[in-house]
């Protein structure tokens, strides 16, 4: 009869985390559509004008895209890894205020990348776009490992193997992002490729199937 009342209530807590965290990562995913300005023209006004000034704002529209998509798969990851959870701690929910207050900062350095990837200051802007990534992978690995460590949080059907694999995916991405954050001062573009296509390797590694025990 204990275990029957307690069990609907460790569901419920780990609900309202997630569904906290929810809410976060859907208003940060918002914010980013405020970067894209429409261009003011000048008179007389012409198509072309229009089309040109449209085309010269082209780092806005990557840097929405990327952090759009990285926020999205962000998410993705956060709920598939909650999936695997029914119990959290004190140490477990700070861990994941400090992931939301990462994602909420997502639009700041979209901002800078948008306004000064074509300038001579555009390595500064890419550096502080990877910064928060590495950080942001770093608090993700934290928070799995205080989930996994003994399995503390994680539910009895997770496999070792599991545990295994999702650790090693994580631990993947903070050397990568450290080489995106010191290629920024050389090359601005090659930053940014790395960083991009690591949202497609969380993106196809979130798709594991769960190892049967």
């Amino acid at each position: 009869m204990i275990e029957e009342r307690h069990e609907p209530r460790r569901e419920k807590e780990t609900g309202r985390i997630e569904a906290f965290s929810d809410g976060v990562f859907a208003v940060a995913i918002t914010l980013l559509v405020f970067g894209l300005q429409a261009p003011t023209l000048d008179n007389p006004l012409t198509s072309e004008h229009l089309v040109r000034m449209l085309l010269q704002r082209w780092p806005s529209y990557l840097a929405f895209f990327i952090s759009f998509a990285t926020i999205l798969i962000m998410w993705i990851s956060h709920h598939a890894m909650f999936k695997l959870i029914d119990k959290s701690d004190t140490p477990f929910l700070f861990a994941n205020g400090f992931l939301l207050l990462l994602v909420t900062t997502v639009p700041f350095p979209t901002q800078l990348i948008a306004m000064y990837l074509t300038t001579p200051v555009a390595g500064v802007a890419c550096a502080i776009y990877a910064g928060l990534f590495l950080m942001t992978n770093l608090v993700y690995n934290l928070l799995w490992w205080l989930a996994a460590h003994q399995s503390h949080l994680l539910k009895d059907s997770v496999s070792p193997m599991l545990i295994r694999t999702r650790s090693r995916n994580y631990a993947l991405g903070a050397p990568c992002y450290l080489l995106a954050l010191i290629l920024a001062f050389w090359s601005p573009g090659v930053s940014i490729g790395i960083c991009s296509v690591l949202w497609l390797f969380w993106a196809f590694t979130t798709y594991e199937r769960i190892p049967a025990r």
